[in-house]
Formats: C-alpha cells, structure tokens, sequence
C-alpha cells in the first residue's frame, strides 16, 4: 500500500487525491462526506490525520476536505520554498478550485489557523464562515510576549531561530515522538505521525513555516493591518490551551481583527480537535449552520 492510500486507513469512505500546486510541491488531501464544502486545515507539528475523530462527526453535514499542508504529512516538502501563509492559503485555494468549490467554510487550528486567517484576508469573497482553533494572531502574539508566554510558546523562538540551528540542535523523530505522544495514543496514529513528520525534511520545513511566521508573514499583516477581517469568525480555545488562554486575552487580541468574532471554550488543553472533538465538533456545527 503506498503513502497515499495508508492516509484512508484513518478515513474509511474518503477519497485521497493529490494536486500540484507549483513546480516542486505537490499537497495531499483526503475528501468525503456530503453537503456544503468545509476544509479543515491541520496545526504544527501534526498532518491531515488529527481530523479523524470530527470526520465522523461532520461528514453527514459537510463535504469534508481535509490537506496536508505544504511542509507536513504527505505532501511536499522543499527545502527552498515558499513558506509564508500567504503562499499556503493560495495552495488551498488551488485545491477548492480543482474541486469546483467557488464558496466554501473553513476550519484551522494552531497553523492551519493561521492559513485560515490569511485566506479571510486575502480571499474574503471565497469564504462563507470560519473557525479560528486556539491561536491569537501572530503579530498579537509577537507584541504581548511576556515571562509565562517566552516559556509556554518556546518553540517559536527555536524553530523560527535561524537556519540550521533548529537543524542541527534537535532530533526531529524524538522531537516529534515527544510533541505527538498525548494526543495519539493509537499505535497506527502515532507511527504515521513519526513516520510522514518525524525527518530533517519535515522538521527543516517546519522550521521555514514558523521563520515565515516571524519574518514575510509580519509584513503581510502589516500592510493589510487596517482592513478588518469581514467574514464571520468563531474562536475556540481551550480553557487549559498553554497558548491562548493561560497566556494571552484572547477577545482583546480578536476584536482588533474581526468585525464580527464570537467566542466559545472547550475543557482540554491546545489540541480541541483530538483531546476534545465532539464538544469542537458541536460547537462548530453550531456556529456553521
């Protein structure tokens, strides 16, 4: 069985397809389900498969598209690309476009979120409704670092460090057996994770994504910083997240952002999509419909 078709084991009843998107990348997706299109966008260090106990909560509603975006899973991973949220949300246009989804819903968590922040703003005709997963955004985060939120977010500092020392100071499998073991305890999760994530190739990519972040990002948000995000927003978080919510007001840090935000919490800890589906499903349901 190749890589492609082990990505179903988990979506029993999905499609797994693969687009092009420019010369050296190729992203990976799995779709199924009936109903409006909703994409669902994975966070760091993570890939398409932390989706796989919602899918079955909202594949009777939606038609589920579910990507590995540029850097993780099975999708590409260039050593030399394009990292920033601005290019990755263009990737997701791409594959809603060789889908035939003109309008669509859209659900990020951690980075994924930030992608989806990035497509309400570059692509708001596009994008019915939209679900913000545990973040603040990336220039909030950068402007309110304090003593609790330098130790809780210490990966930003190291993986957005300069090139190689992120490379050459950790060990990517153990790094990724580390981050991944709480939230997949199934053995065939924990293995995919280690197995697509767990490289130099796809630590050095995430790695870029997280340089992006502090780097083209920023001034991205910058030039467009005067224009508020139009497009209906739901914020979760979780009430135990050592991102958002322990760390950050997570309501001032939107409203700056948003003309029309609404808020909710999940009892779990940064991960809503894996330590706590079915409450992020109904929540999501709820705010979608």
């Amino acid at each position: 069985m190749d890589e492609d078709q082990a990505a179903l084991a988990l979506f029993p009843g999905f499609e797994s397809k693969r687009l092009t998107v420019d010369a050296d990348v190729d992203i990976h997706y799995v779709t199924g389900g009936k109903g409006p299109p909703l994409l669902l966008i994975h966070g760091a260090p993570q890939s398409h498969i932390m989706w796989r106990r919602m899918a079955p909560l909202l594949r009777d509603r939606f038609t589920l598209i579910i990507p590995d975006l540029r850097g993780y899973g099975r999708s590409g991973k260039p050593w030399k690309g394009d990292y920033s949220k601005r290019r990755m949300a263009a990737d997701m246009i791409a594959v809603m476009d060789a889908l035939g989804h003109t309008h669509f819903s859209v659900a990020g968590h951690d980075r994924g979120a930030r992608v989806t922040r990035r497509l309400v703003k570059d692509h708001a005709d596009r994008i019915d409704r939209a679900v913000i997963l545990d973040i603040v955004p990336t220039t909030w985060l950068y402007g309110h670092i304090h003593k609790k939120a330098q130790i809780n977010l210490w990966n930003w500092a190291l993986w957005a460090a300069p090139e190689p020392i992120a490379e050459t100071v950790l060990n990517p499998e153990a790094m990724l057996k580390l981050m991944v073991r709480s939230i997949a305890p199934e053995p065939e999760v924990f293995d995919d994770y280690v197995r697509t994530n767990g490289n130099i190739e796809s630590l050095h990519a995430m790695c870029e994504d997280y340089r992006a972040g502090a780097g083209i990002d920023s001034e991205h948000d910058a030039a467009d910083a005067a224009t508020k995000i139009a497009t209906p927003l739901l914020v979760l978080c979780g009430t135990r997240s050592s991102s958002t919510l322990t760390v950050f007001d997570v309501e001032a840090a939107w409203r700056a952002e948003a003309t029309d935000v609404r808020f909710g919490e999940v009892d779990c800890g940064h991960f809503l999509p894996e330590e706590a589906p079915e409450d992020t499903a109904a929540a999501m349901l709820d705010f979608l419909q």
